[in-house]
């Protein structure tokens, strides 16, 4: 079943990893490079409502949609209880899957929606526009140079490493070379220049990369 759905998932453009083994699925949670978690509870090494609780101690915020065979009043709440988001008793049709998949995208995307701002920059995310609010200057940004800005603004000012920042946009078994980062973040400086801010992405030698706003 867990094959098919990952068929399924691609089909409809998500990216998706398997993990068999509750270890090595709370393991790829705590890279915090997924949007959504789908959760079998039964799973061998560690079941799912002891990955939902230590992701969620761990700080690990994506949505969980937990599954199960349990149709239980009790073991609904034991799912929600543990930190999943919502809950979907087998067997389950794929359209109800999908459409509980994107509630939580949209519930999850709540605050990622909203106009992010950094020093003299703004991000629009319905038109991708990087804005200058000094001079009020603005471009249109690709798919990933946004993605770059919205992952810095939202590190609030954490060091991003270009591991982190090539599994986050490129996806985690992507094939994309970790070079692409570095022609993206050229591509997204000057961006930034000819907007005029005076924000900055800042290479960190053998970190990662940041923004700063030196304000003179």
């Amino acid at each position: 079943m867990a094959q098919a759905l990952c068929e399924i998932l691609k089909l409809e453009n998500y990216e998706v990893d398997h993990f068999t083994d509750g270890l090595d699925g709370l393991e790829a949670l705590e890279s915090c490079i997924y949007d959504m978690v789908v959760l079998d509870v039964m799973l061998p090494g560690m079941n799912g409502y002891e990955i939902a609780k230590a992701a969620r101690r761990k700080g690990i915020t994506a949505p969980i949609l937990m599954l199960t065979a349990k149709a239980e009043l009790d073991d609904k709440v034991a799912g929600l209880d543990s930190g999943a988001d919502d809950y979907l008793t087998k067997p389950f049709m794929t359209k109800e899957l999908l459409a509980r998949l994107r509630a939580l995208s949209r519930r999850a995307l709540g605050t990622l929606d909203q106009t992010l701002t950094f020093g003299d920059i703004v991000l629009e995310p319905g038109s991708l526009t990087l804005s200058c609010v000094t001079n009020s200057q603005s471009v249109r940004l690709s798919d990933k140079e946004y993605r770059i800005l919205e992952y810095l603004i939202s590190g609030n000012g954490q060091i991003l490493t270009r591991e982190l920042l090539a599994e986050k946009i490129w996806g985690f078994e992507s094939e994309a070379e970790y070079n692409n980062v570095e022609v993206y973040m050229s591509f997204t400086r000057k961006k930034l220049a000819f907007v005029g801010a005076k924000t900055e992405i800042k290479a960190v030698r053998g970190v990662g990369y940041e923004l700063r706003y030196e304000h003179v």
